[in-house]
């Protein structure tokens, strides 16, 4: 038998990139679904160029990778976020925000339900964020990433008897290269949040790839349905 295959989506930079390095490192191979490729393809990496905002698209993507290989891993990591309060939303932005955060996960998560079926296995990890809990600013993104907790709880339970796990990882404040290109060390924004955040510091994309790594291990295979904050404490009250 080769390598399992693991679907990994949005994983050309950021969070994602993070995630396909460990797993191929675990000795994985990784599809990216991904609008660009990364910066440098990795050894048991394949790139395949996927509008995952668009449905019509992600579906025929998932579609023919399944008449080529077994899916039994996934992580529905793509995400956007628009950042604007409640009286400068625009329909717009709800849309784009609900194709990508809600309805990609869906879609790819449903089209490999036959396959997790056959095997008797499967594992689904989530990406969501603390900003589910409530951020200023965040009222569909928030909405979105808080629908995805629902639908985790939800798929777990409908595959359970599946041998099929589902969890979702809600990273807190991440240093991605678009985050720290917005928040420098130094400036007093970064520093204020740092102030916040019980453990005090940043976290690391590694970080959040560790725990999306340990949930696709098949000791992970008594842990479904769970939501697991990697926020450095925030989700649990401010400091002071």
């Amino acid at each position: 038998m080769g390598k399992p295959l693991v679907l990994v989506t949005g994983g050309s930079r950021g969070i994602g990139r993070a995630i396909i390095e460990r797993l191929v490192k675990d000795g994985y191979e990784v599809l990216n679904f991904s609008r660009t490729p990364p910066a440098n393809m990795l050894p048991g990496e394949t790139f395949d160029s996927v509008d995952l905002m668009n449905p019509q698209a992600t579906q025929q993507a998932i579609d023919h990778w399944l008449t080529k290989r077994e899916i039994l891993h996934l992580v529905n990591n793509a995400g956007m976020i628009h950042v604007a309060n409640l009286e400068d939303v625009t329909l717009e932005q709800v849309q784009e925000m609900v194709n990508l955060n809600l309805k990609a996960p869906m879609l790819l998560t449903k089209a490999l339900i036959p396959g997790f079926k056959r095997a008797g296995y499967g594992r689904v990890v989530n990406i969501g964020s603390r900003a589910g809990l409530g951020k200023v600013g965040r009222t569909v993104y928030s909405a979105t990433k808080a629908g995805l907790v629902g639908m985790t709880r939800t798929w777990s339970l409908e595959l359970a008897a599946y041998g099929v796990t589902v969890n979702l990882i809600a990273p807190g404040a991440i240093g991605t290269e678009l985050f720290n290109a917005s928040n420098p060390d130094d400036s007093p924004q970064t520093i204020a949040l740092k102030a916040s955040i019980p453990l005090g510091r940043i976290g690391k994309p590694e970080e959040i790839a560790h725990i999306a790594a340990m949930l696709m291990d098949p000791l992970a295979g008594y842990t479904t349905g769970q939501v697991i904050y990697v926020c450095g404490g925030l989700s649990v009250g401010q400091v002071g």
